[in-house]
């Protein structure tokens, strides 16, 4: 019994590069995002996927409603997929966090750093995988979407590869990039790490 999960990070949102978006309201798919998102679509129409779930933050929703759309099958909200709490540093600009030793702590060490107020790595691994495992339940010999966020969608694939939480930067997941998880009662199999739809 296995479920096919392709994991999708959202598109590129309208403040990309700028700030630390987290859990923060408002954040919305920029153009370039748009366009992202329609190709996701594209790529998905001739796909049989048995559900699509998505994180709660407008830039995911925004990201599997098209997909959403083209297959003719209704989102699910999953809070266990949404982005990582950083706490008191959601919102804040790159710039200002690189003042800030825990943000280097945090960088250097997701195994042992936490956001102020926020949750670690670790935690957001536990969501995600967690999810993941009730999912293959319900979605036995079926494929089903999730539109995530990056370190989460990192988190799930380093769990299934085997891989301690500190490698999260030996690899990159882009924005409206997919990445295609089996997992079995045997176990599970990453079939394809950050695929990124070519314009």
């Amino acid at each position: 019994m296995t479920a096919t999960f392709h994991l999708v990070r959202h598109a590129a949102h309208d403040r990309v590069g700028t700030i630390l978006c987290g859990r923060i309201p408002g954040v919305h798919l920029g153009d370039v995002g748009k366009a992202q998102a329609e190709r996701l679509a594209e790529r998905f129409a001739n796909e049989t996927i048995a559900g699509i779930h998505t994180s709660p933050l407008e830039r995911a929703v925004e990201t599997a409603e098209p997909i959403a759309a083209r297959l003719e099958q209704p989102l699910e909200i999953c809070e266990d997929i949404a982005e990582i709490d950083f706490g008191a540093w959601s919102g804040t600009s790159f710039e200002a966090l690189a003042q800030d030793p825990r943000w280097s702590a945090w960088n250097k060490a997701r195994s042992n750093s936490r956001p102020p107020y926020g949750e670690t790595m670790l935690e957001a691994q536990a969501r995600i995988v967690g999810a993941i495992e009730r999912l293959h339940q319900r979605y036995a010999d079926r494929s089903i979407i999730l539109v995530s966020h990056s370190d989460v969608i990192k988190a799930a694939l380093l769990y299934h590869l085997g891989l301690p939480i500190d490698a999260y930067a030996r690899f990159d997941i882009e924005p409206a990039s997919i990445s295609t998880l089996v997992v079995g009662d045997w176990g599970s199999k990453v079939l394809r790490l950050n695929e990124v739809v070519a314009a």
